[in-house]
């Protein structure tokens, strides 16, 4: 008697990111091409699962989309199914899993980040067959060194600063650009340290405004009359507090951070002489084409993950380690927020060639408590 054929469905969860459609593809090729699958999207991440809004994915379906930015599955990070905010926050997790059991589903791809992976790990408790692909542009995501979408944010983050560059030397300025990254600060770190940041403020590092004063003081002094500083979005001064744009109502994730570089700004006009301006990225840095390194590590775990699935290797997310492709179990990646360690050799490099953190001696320095969990 013939095997029914694999029926896997994949979805797109959270926010959008460089790469998306890369991972989607590779995915939905190498199960149709390599294990005569039939795939279904799953519509605006899980919300679909909820909604029951899916749609045959064909290999023609996903052709030419490599390039492209964005998903075109839709995303949301709004649809939690243990929180479901449509819904003023109930548990429809079991509509979840029915809509898996009736579209005959033998397994789930989730594509996604933190939450994406946390409700994925829920959702293996509850008996689906799920595997997991990392993407964030954040990159603090448990149990991987890289996530997809990271290299394209660090390269669009620092293309404008070297574009910042030129204004803060014409003008004599000090310059402050804001990078997104939650409570973590990969993005300004790499940013920061690719464009040659005099100054780099990230969440791990709590700055003293003082220093950073200092920092642009003795440039303006010894003849550099600029100076740019990079600063991660959760970064916050010494007894001081993280800077919240706003509480967003039916998300799990409500609160915004943001506009800490206009606070930075604000304390050094009261102690400089310079012009200081800020720059907040913002958005941008999820848009546009993912990087070729992207395009490639999407491709890669998604082709993995297939696999997986086809292996019946469930409740596991592919990862990136020491520069190996391996797995992780989702239990080890659930509810946990990869920061950068002091230790970090990209901070070491920095420091040797005179790039300041914010402090004076950086081996007094802890990582913030009020953070989620570091791994």
């Amino acid at each position: 008697m013939a095997k029914d054929p694999l029926r896997v469905g994949v979805l797109t969860g959270g926010g959008d990111c460089p790469g998306l459609n890369a991972a989607l593809r590779a995915v939905t090729k190498t199960l149709i091409l390599q294990h005569d699958a039939e795939v279904v999207g799953i519509r605006d991440g899980y919300r679909g699962l909820v909604e029951r809004s899916v749609q045959p994915l064909s290999y023609q379906d996903v052709g030419g989309i490599l390039t492209r930015g964005g998903t075109i599955l839709g995303a949301s990070n709004k649809a939690d199914p243990f929180n479901y905010q449509p819904r003023g926050g109930a548990d429809v997790s079991a509509q979840a899993v029915s809509t898996c059991r009736s579209l005959d589903l033998n397994a789930l791809v989730a594509i996604g980040g933190d939450g994406t992976m946390s409700i994925a790990h829920g959702l293996s408790d509850l008996g689906i067959n799920i595997v997991g692909v990392p993407k964030t542009i954040d990159n603090d995501l448990a149990g991987t060194d890289r996530t997809f979408g990271f290299d394209t944010a660090v390269s669009i983050a620092s293309e404008a600063i070297d574009r910042i560059h030129t204004t803060a030397q014409s003008h004599h300025r000090v310059m402050i650009i804001e990078t997104m990254g939650r409570y973590s600060g990969w993005i300004a770190l790499h940013a920061g340290v690719a464009s040659g940041a005099d100054v780099i403020l990230i969440p791990e590092i709590e700055y003293d405004v003082e220093e950073v004063a200092q920092v642009c003081f003795t440039r303006q002094q010894g003849g550099q009359r600029f100076t740019i500083i990079a600063i991660a979005e959760g970064a916050k001064p010494q007894e001081g507090e993280r800077v919240v744009r706003e509480q967003v109502d039916k998300t799990s994730d409500s609160v915004r951070l943001g506009g800490i570089g206009r606070v930075l700004a604000d304390d050094l006009e009261d102690r400089l002489d310079s012009e200081v301006r800020t720059t907040i990225l913002g958005h941008m840095q999820r848009g546009g084409t993912p990087t070729a390194y992207d395009r490639n590590l999407s491709t890669a775990f998604g082709a993995r993950a297939a696999s997986l699935v086809a292996q019946e290797r469930y409740g596991r997310m592919v990862a990136l380690q020491n520069g190996d492709f391996t797995t992780v179990a989702l239990a080890d990646v659930a509810n946990k927020t990869r920061t950068v360690p002091l230790d970090s050799p990209l901070i070491a490099s920095a420091l040797d060639v005179g790039t300041s953190f914010g402090v004076q001696n950086l081996d007094d320095e802890l990582p913030d408590s009020d953070a989620p969990a570091s791994t």
